[in-house]
């Protein structure tokens, strides 16, 4: 049933209110930034993204590992063990410095060098696999489906433009090296795939071998450790073999130059008569004899001179000690006789016959004695000057050995200094002998100064890929890229998501938050009726949200604009929604269409064509004409009537705040569906007219940038903007946002509804 003309209601009693002074510029309010909560509300409305992004890396990852060829790595470890040795000479050619962290850096470039790679490359010829020669792909490449295209290509435009063709055509294989070349090569490729590392801490070396062949890897690996073995061990004996040697050639100079000493000793020896005595030279031996026996035979003369003298004196025990034998017998008779005379002469006189023949005896026995004394005394004289000869001769032996031996003295000097070079040249001819037999015992105990701790083994599963570490990598790199993304979306979006968002955006309050009805819980119903068939409902509610937020101000507006900054915004269905809510409560309500260029409330009211407000402004209508009932409530509207293109002069006019102060009597809630703020200046000066004016945003759509400039024009034309209405959200979407005016979307307000 079609809207009806009402009858003008009876002027009212009330005193015409005054126009609104403008509400203050809005000041937006800045954002506190990204907090916990902000960044879990984020994640929560774009989880659909981190929930792809963190399911897509994954998958990506495991198909590309999927794709790369897999590769083993096989491991032995070895001990690095120094070894000591005993002969000191040898100390500086053999013997390890302290294991150092500089020792067993050497050591790892030691097993990493050229020759173990060239020789491990000999051993398993690597110069014909495709992994170490790139010779090898390259001569493959022909047979590549790219190379075959492209030289097909070359071929049929050679014979139109050669030139061209040469651009086109691939690039000929590169022909296999020289063996030498080649064998570098390879040993280059392969020390790449050879690693080298110290257990920290300790001196155990890992050596680590990949390749694309397990079983390959497991030889390289343990090649590698019997090769850096084997080298060390060879090096020793070669040091061994050359100190060896260097002993051997020092001991034949040594035997040489001792031979040559002694060869100079023995001449020097003939030449100056040196002969060598048991302990000394013999000259000095002659001189020291010559002295003993010269010191004996003074001792001699001394003693017969002594006996001499003695015997001279007469003494006859003395004659007797020095020899004279037959003397005592002479002495004795000597004394009998005397005896004999004595006793015979005081007996028988001094002329008795007998007493002069006793003294006859004792004359005779005195001559005998006298005789033998002399001859004593010959022999004594003749002892003596013996013993004066043989000191004279010894001094004058003496004194020739002495002038001689001084002639020699030089000759002397020089043997002596001969000999102690000599001397020196034994003992260190002794020693090196020594140290050569050493060295050589040393050659059969010889060990290298590392050992194999374990050697490798095939690897039961390839190193590279890691399709568990892959995946996990690009899960979490997922993670990043997708909360990357998250913020990417949450920056570049510009639009209004929340009433938290309007208040910091636009300073203005969020005076409700119009949810979307979707075609499936409209059914059959219009988006304007549904306030009226669904009371109960979330929608409905809004619109009673909304009608409070206006009723509370401090000065409840009575004309009210409702515009947006641009169309599609909802405000049209806003207006209406509003407008039989309100008079659903029983108030008297107005809507006024002044969206002149496309009105919405014929259609909406069916109506179309219908006289409004612009034949009322030009005089052409009756207010009581052009006033229609609503057919669900009792709302009263006026549609906008015949299209005018000078609307802005209408609404400017003094009929249009005629208008508006006419209808302040008899309605309790004027409102004015406006058009967008940006497209028409009618919408500023409609809302420079009324009490309050009420911006439509469209949830999660119009950017703040274009909501901001139509504030402003709203502000520059002094009007009243008290706040702002999301509309068009998406309950269902906005209540897993995470914001704070999200709640009322919440499961547990179930009960309070009824759709």
């Amino acid at each position: 049933m079609l809207d009806r003309p009402v009858e003008s209601r009876p002027p009212s009693n009330e005193r015409k209110p005054q126009l609104r002074t403008p509400a203050p510029v809005a000041t937006p309010i800045e954002p506190e930034g990204l907090t916990v909560t902000a960044l879990l509300a984020a994640l929560r409305r774009r989880r659909f993204v981190l929930f792809l992004c963190t399911l897509l890396f994954p998958i990506a990852a495991f198909i590309a590992a999927k794709e790369l060829t897999p590769r083993f790595t096989a491991t032995s470890t070895v001990m690095f063990e120094p070894t000591d040795y005993q002969a000191s000479e040898l100390q500086s050619i053999l013997r390890d410095e302290t294991t150092t962290d500089a020792v067993l850096a050497s050591q790892v470039d030691v097993i990493r060098s050229l020759s173990v790679a060239r020789r491990i490359v000999r051993q398993y010829d690597l110069t014909d696999r495709e992994e170490f020669s790139w010779w090898v792909r390259e001569a493959k490449r022909p047979e590549q489906l790219l190379y075959r295209i492209q030289d097909g290509i070359a071929r049929r435009i050679a014979t139109l433009s050669p030139d061209l063709a040469d651009l086109i055509a691939p690039e000929a294989p590169v022909p296999r090296p020289n063996p030498e070349r080649a064998e570098i090569s390879a040993a280059e490729a392969l020390r790449d795939k050879i690693l080298v590392t110290v257990v920290r801490n300790s001196r155990v070396l890992t050596i680590a071998a990949t390749t694309e062949d397990a079983q390959l890897s497991t030889d390289i690996a343990n090649m590698a450790s019997e090769l850096y073995i084997s080298d060390q061990l060879e090096s020793k004996f070669n040091a061994v073999r050359r100190a060896n040697d260097w002993l051997d050639g020092r001991v034949a100079q040594l035997r040489k130059e001792l031979q040559t000493t002694e060869s100079r000793i023995a001449d020097l020896r003939s030449r100056s008569g040196l002969t060598r005595g048991v302990s000394a030279g013999l000259g000095t031996e002659q001189v020291s004899k010559i002295n003993a026996d010269l010191i004996d035979a003074r001792n001699q003369l001394a003693s017969a001179e002594a006996r001499l003298s003695a015997a001279r004196r007469g003494g006859g025990a003395d004659l007797t000690a020095l020899g004279a034998s037959n003397l005592t017998g002479s002495r004795a008779a000597r004394d009998d006789a005397r005896r004999e005379v004595e006793r015979l002469q005081a007996t028988l006189g001094s002329n008795h016959p007998d007493v002069r023949a006793a003294r006859s005896r004792l004359a005779e026995a005195e001559r005998n004695v006298s005789g033998e004394t002399g001859r004593v005394v010959q022999a004594l004289d003749a002892e003596a000057r013996a013993a004066r000869a043989r000191v004279s001769s010894l001094e004058d032996a003496l004194r020739t050995q002495e002038g001689l031996l001084n002639q020699s003295s030089g000759a002397e000097i020089q043997v002596a200094a001969l000999e102690r070079d000599a001397d020196a040249a034994r003992s260190l001819l002794r020693a090196v002998l020594e140290r050569s037999q050493q060295t050589v015992s040393q050659t059969a105990i010889e060990k290298p100064d590392a050992r194999v701790l374990s050697p490798a083994t095939v690897p039961g599963r390839p190193s590279f890929p890691k399709i568990p570490l892959f995946v996990a990598a690009a899960t979490i790199l997922g993670v990043l890229f997708g909360l990357l993304v998250i913020w990417f979306l949450e920056q570049a979006d510009s639009t209004i998501r929340s009433g938290d968002e309007v208040r910091s955006a636009l300073g203005l309050p969020c005076l409700a938050l119009v949810p979307m009805l979707k075609r499936g819980l409209l059914g059959r119903h219009k988006v304007e009726d549904y306030v009226v068939r669904k009371p109960l409902s979330p929608f409905s509610e809004s619109m009673r949200t909304l009608r409070a937020a206006l009723w509370l101000g401090s000065e409840p507006p009575r004309v009210v604009v409702i515009t947006a900054a641009r169309p599609g915004e909802g405000k049209t269905t806003t207006s209406v929604a509003l407008a039989r809510s309100a008079a659903m409560n029983g108030e008297r309500v107005l809507l006024i269409d002044c969206d002149v260029r496309q009105p919405a409330l014929g259609r909406v009211f069916r109506c179309e064509g219908a006289p409004g407000v612009t034949d009322l402004l030009l005089g052409q209508a009756l207010l009581e004409r052009i006033i229609r009932r609503d057919h669900l409530s009792s709302l009263d509207y006026i549609p906008a009537g015949a299209a005018e293109i000078h609307s802005l002069g209408l609404f400017m006019s003094e009929a249009m705040a005629g208008l508006l102060d006419r209808v302040r009597r008899d309605y309790d809630l004027i409102i004015l569906d406006a058009p967008p703020a940006l497209a028409m200046a009618d919408a500023r000066v409609v809302a420079r007219l009324a009490d309050a004016t009420l911006l439509c945003v469209k949830w999660r759509d119009t950017p703040r940038s274009v909501v901001r400039n139509s504030l402003g024009l709203l502000e520059e034309a002094h009007a009243r903007v008290i706040g702002a209405a999301l509309t068009q959200v998406d309950a269902k979407v906005h209540g897993r946002s995470g914001y704070a005016d999200a709640e009322v979307y919440h499961p547990r307000y179930g009960g309070y509804f009824r759709e």
